[in-house]
C-alpha cells in the first residue's frame, strides 16, 4: 500500500539580496556592487534567506543584505501585480525545491545609494 504523499510545508520567497564586490563574483570590473531578484523555497522565510544566502556565497558572492517581500499570497495581499513568467520562476523554484535567481542587477559608482545621499 503506498503512502500518501505529505503536503509539503514549503513555500516560495521573494527575496531582494544586495551584495558587495569579490574576487571571482562575475559582476563587471567597473561595478561596485549589485541586487539579486531571487525565488527561494523554504518553510519559512527565515530558511529561504539562509539557503539563499549559502548558495550566494559558494558562488563566491558576497551577499550584504537581504529584504524579504513575502511568499505569492503575501505579495498579491500587498496589491502586487505578479506576470506568468514570475509565477513560472516561483513554481520552478517550489518543484526544485531550489534559489532561482531571476534578475541580475549590477551597480556602478553611487548607484547604489541613489535617492540617499544628502543634499551639498
Amino acid at each position: 500500500m503506498e503512502k500518501p504523499k505529505k503536503k509539503s510545508r514549503q513555500q516560495v520567497y521573494t527575496l531582494l539580496v544586495q551584495v558587495g564586490r569579490k574576487d571571482g563574483d562575475g559582476l563587471p570590473d567597473t561595478a561596485t556592487g549589485g541586487a539579486l531578484m531571487i525565488y527561494a523555497s523554504g518553510v519559512d522565510e527565515a530558511e529561504a534567506v539562509r539557503e539563499t544566502v549559502a548558495i550566494l556565497k559558494q558562488a563566491d558572492l558576497n551577499p550584504l543584505d537581504v529584504t524579504g517581500y513575502g511568499t505569492l499570497q503575501e505579495r498579491q495581499a500587498q496589491g502586487h501585480e505578479i506576470d506568468d513568467a514570475e509565477r513560472a520562476l516561483m513554481d520552478r523554484a517550489l518543484a526544485e525545491n531550489s534559489v532561482v535567481v531571476a534578475q541580475l542587477t549590477p551597480f556602478f559608482h553611487g548607484e547604489e545609494s541613489e535617492g540617499e545621499t544628502p543634499e551639498h
